[in-house]
């Protein structure tokens, strides 16, 4: 279903300049990732709701009521196209392979090279060559920070086991948590519809 309603907002939302990055259909969720030169703000994200809300309206992909989440990709996205592969070369990238797949399914490393057929990743165990048709899920790794500083953390072995040196947290109520959440993440337009 969900490789039916990207073939059908891809050419809509190109046609606004937006490219479609990313699209996930779950029970009540079509949660839509968009993107373009320069990066998206409000504006864009509202123009990308409408037109896939429009879209969606017509097609009607899931019976009842469901919530339409529109976002910016943020700076660990999804890598679906050898299109968005071929941006990504230089970048830390985490890839999962198909099942069967010769080699380790988790890999973490440096997108060396892209092209129609495939990709290099070079991690600590060497290069490894991966077709598109044996990656399962892949994204784009964010870092944040340089190295850890020698002579690691600065608590005791005595303050760490009696609970000494713990940072204490008040709990928010989940209406608290809701809206901190939803504040922290990359531009995001959500609407339900019905």
């Amino acid at each position: 279903m969900s490789d039916a309603i990207f073939d059908v907002l891809e050419p809509l939302l190109g046609a606004e300049h937006l490219e479609l990055i990313d699209l996930e259909v779950r029970s009540s969720l079509v949660k839509v990732t968009v993107d373009r030169p320069g990066g998206v703000d409000l504006e864009s994200l509202a123009l990308a709701n409408r037109v896939a809300s429009d879209a969606l309206d017509e097609l009607d992909p899931i019976p009842g009521r469901y919530t339409l989440e529109v976002s910016s990709p943020g700076v660990e996205r999804r890598l679906r196209t050898p299109a968005h592969f071929e941006k990504a070369v230089g970048e830390t990238v985490s890839i999962r392979t198909r099942p069967g797949t010769s080699g380790t399914r988790r890999i973490e490393g440096r997108l060396e090279s892209a092209d129609g057929e495939g990709v290099d990743v070079v991690a600590d165990e060497g290069t490894t060559h991966l077709t598109y048709g044996e990656i399962e899920r892949a994204r784009t790794v964010f870092s944040w920070g340089g190295a850890p500083k020698p002579g690691g953390s600065k608590r005791t072995k005595k303050s760490a086991e009696s609970g000494q040196g713990k940072k204490q947290h008040k709990s928010r109520s989940s209406a608290g948590a809701r809206s901190g959440a939803e504040g922290s993440k990359d531009a995001t337009e959500r609407v339900t519809t019905s």
